[in-house]
């Protein structure tokens, strides 16, 4: 018998930026709306356009000095072309109640063995994130605030609301 997707299932993403140039507070403003753009690997497109209305997202500070996960975005606009190139619109769920780093994920055997796209192909600005990752940085990192409890039912009413 033929396998189908579930609609509903949620798909994880992890958006890297350089906090100088667009940092948690920039996100965290207007809202915590925005256009996530500026993006050129022909992977990492293929990665945005793959996201769905719902999905969720690590919000991923990169550069030398920060390499921390510190906050959840969802996406609220699946992609389109905004003329310079492709964007998906996100939405500020909340902060990260610790920051995770990428120091610790590296010597997290969970995270390491479900084999995560960030320590496989840390160049890319969009990788996906596996359930069982995304469920053990959200443990190591303590939840997010917007998350209840129960951070997935966060997810589901996020969903829910847009």
């Amino acid at each position: 018998m033929e396998e189908t997707k579930n609609p509903k299932k949620n798909q994880y993403w992890l958006l890297k930026t350089e906090p100088g140039e667009w940092s948690w507070d920039d996100q965290s403003s207007n809202a915590g709306k925005s256009k996530w753009d500026g993006v050129k690997n022909k992977q990492a497109i293929k990665y945005l356009k793959s996201m769905k209305l719902g999905d969720l997202c690590f919000f991923y500070h990169s550069g030398t000095k920060s390499r921390k996960i510190v906050g959840v975005v969802v996406v609220v606009k699946e992609c389109y072309d905004d003329g310079d190139g492709v964007a998906v619109d996100v939405e500020a769920v909340g902060e990260m109640r610790r920051a995770v780093g990428l120091a610790e994920m590296k010597e997290d055997e969970a995270v390491r063995k479900a084999g995560f796209a960030l320590l496989r192909q840390p160049r890319l600005s969009v990788v996906p994130v596996d359930e069982v990752v995304w469920e053990r940085v959200c443990e190591l990192g303590g939840g997010f605030d917007g998350g209840d409890d129960d951070d997935k039912a966060a997810v589901e009413k996020e969903k829910g609301d847009n």
